[in-house]
């Protein structure tokens, strides 16, 4: 009896031990990547290869990322996954990152109320479509609205260091939109970002993610 007990414990110690360790990891300042998109519109439907040398560690993705995704993607968007055989809208993935500092110098400090109507207006100057902008803000608004203030910055070409994508036949055009926010308590003055425009033409390659942190 004692030994079941006993047992018993340590099975309740293990798992508090395991939920312990998820939270800290979880809850570790910019650590996790979250919800990178990738889209693909190939001018007519044809077979592409996507890769993706990122540096830390797949927490999920789907479709299953097998040393890279195989899809036949048509000019809509929509790809049939090679492996599968089912239709998918987007590529998706997350990852804890082992680098996840950020250049913050420039960006914008937005009152979490007022995040919706700014990702809106900003969001399609950088270059989305009211699709991929709407899919963004529906996972990231919950998320960061109730925050008094955000500062927000948009980390494209360090992002792209850290996740570098190979995509086969090479496209002509790529945009990647990764926002980094960071919550603050009060406003503070910041170096405003600018962007060029984005052209669409040819095989185009749209993604977009972005992470939380904190000091």
């Amino acid at each position: 009896m004692q030994g079941k007990v006993f047992r018993m414990i340590c099975v309740i110690l293990a798992i508090l031990a395991f939920l312990i360790v998820v939270r800290y990891i979880n809850n570790q300042p910019g650590q996790l990547t979250a919800k990178p998109v990738i889209y693909l519109y190939p001018p007519t439907e044809q077979k592409v290869s996507v890769k993706l040398e990122f540096d830390g560690k797949f927490t999920f993705t789907y479709p299953e990322y097998n040393n890279g995704w195989n899809v036949i993607a048509k000019p809509d968007g929509t790809l049939l996954n090679v492996s599968d055989q089912k239709e998918y809208s987007y590529l998706f993935w997350e990852g804890i990152a082992t680098d996840q500092t950020w250049d913050l110098s420039k960006g914008f400090v937005v009152r979490g109320e007022d995040t919706k109507d700014f990702l809106q207006v900003k969001l399609s100057d950088i270059g989305l479509t009211p699709t991929e902008y709407n899919e963004f803000i529906v996972y990231w608004l919950p998320k960061i609205q109730n925050n008094k203030y955000n500062l927000i910055s948009f980390v494209t070409d360090e992002y792209a260091n850290k996740a570098k994508l190979k995509i086969q036949p090479e496209p002509d055009s790529v945009l990647r939109v990764f926002m980094v926010v960071k919550p603050l308590d009060q406003y503070r003055e910041i170096e405003r970002q600018e962007f060029s425009p984005f052209k669409r033409q040819g095989f185009t390659v749209v993604e977009w993610g972005g992470t939380e942190i904190s000091d």
